[in-house]
């Protein structure tokens, strides 16, 4: 049985840490920076600078999540156990009366809390802008776009937590959790369009749609695909996605097992 003041006090302990070492503050101005360039100079390849449409700039912002959130993420929580181990503290917090499954999630919710936190401070800056430029409509489906983002940022910080736990040495999970972020941001959907085009669509042309379902950053990007109409014709994806899966239910709940899951392995493999 969990003890959810234990679990608090722990969350509570890392996020102040978090605080402490200013990380949410220098991810908070690395996101609004690096929204804000990309929102206004988003257009430039095609010869224009400014904010063009909000649906054009959640497009641009979709891209920029991708590669930045993941990262961060799995930076973040890498070594949440395994740190603990190697400096010597994992036994000693073990000793206090409070159980591995308690102590790996007040970790976890500690780390989420300074993730979120980092991520709407920064994200925001462009939510003004936005607000200001294109009115309230602007405001409900960015908040949407945040929504996702954030849900995106706590799968990989799942995965993280679960690279802590199986890894024994620091070094080993750093690497570790850098493999995840090339595997899924990157190597992922390569492999997935060079067998379809290998195959001229023979082989998993009629699955693939399904097999993003395995990558939480492909998730992301249909939710934002299917939530504003103009956006849809910016990615050639739609075309291949089934009507089934722009069931914006049936995507957070896919979106929440990437949460659930790797953090019930983790309690599942975690030892002292």
């Amino acid at each position: 049985m969990i003890e959810l003041r234990q679990v608090a006090t722990l969350a509570s302990k890392e996020f102040r840490d978090r605080l402490r070492n200013r990380w949410v503050l220098a991810v908070a101005l690395v996101f609004a920076v690096f929204s804000l360039v990309i929102a206004y100079a988003g257009g430039a390849q095609q010869g224009a600078v400014g904010l063009r449409s909000l649906e054009f700039t959640i497009t641009s912002l979709v891209s920029l999540v991708i590669y930045l959130v993941p990262l961060i993420a799995l930076l973040l929580g890498f070594d949440a156990i395994v740190g603990e181990r190697e400096r010597g503290s994992l036994d000693l917090l073990l000793a206090h009366p409070i159980t591995r499954g308690e102590l790996l999630l007040g970790k976890y919710l500690g780390l989420a809390l300074a993730l979120a936190l980092a991520m709407l401070a920064g994200l925001a800056t462009v939510g003004v802008v936005l607000v200001a430029q294109f009115g309230n409509r602007a405001l409900f489906h960015y908040t949407g776009f945040v929504a996702s983002a954030l849900l995106m940022g706590l799968a990989f910080l799942s995965l993280a937590v679960l690279v802590s736990v199986l890894v024994r040495d620091r070094t080993r999970a750093s690497g570790a959790a850098i493999v995840l972020w090339f595997l899924f941001v990157l190597v992922f959907d390569l492999v997935l369009l060079g067998v379809l085009v290998a195959t001229a669509g023979y082989y998993g042309g009629a699955i693939f749609p399904y097999l993003l379902l395995l990558n939480p950053t492909d998730v992301f990007r249909i939710i934002n695909v299917f939530s504003v109409e103009d956006v849809r014709s910016a990615y050639g994806l739609v075309s291949m996605v089934p009507p089934a899966l722009s069931n914006m239910a049936v995507l957070a709940g896919v979106m929440l097992a990437w949460i659930a899951v790797p953090l019930a392995l983790a309690k599942w493999r975690f030892k002292p």
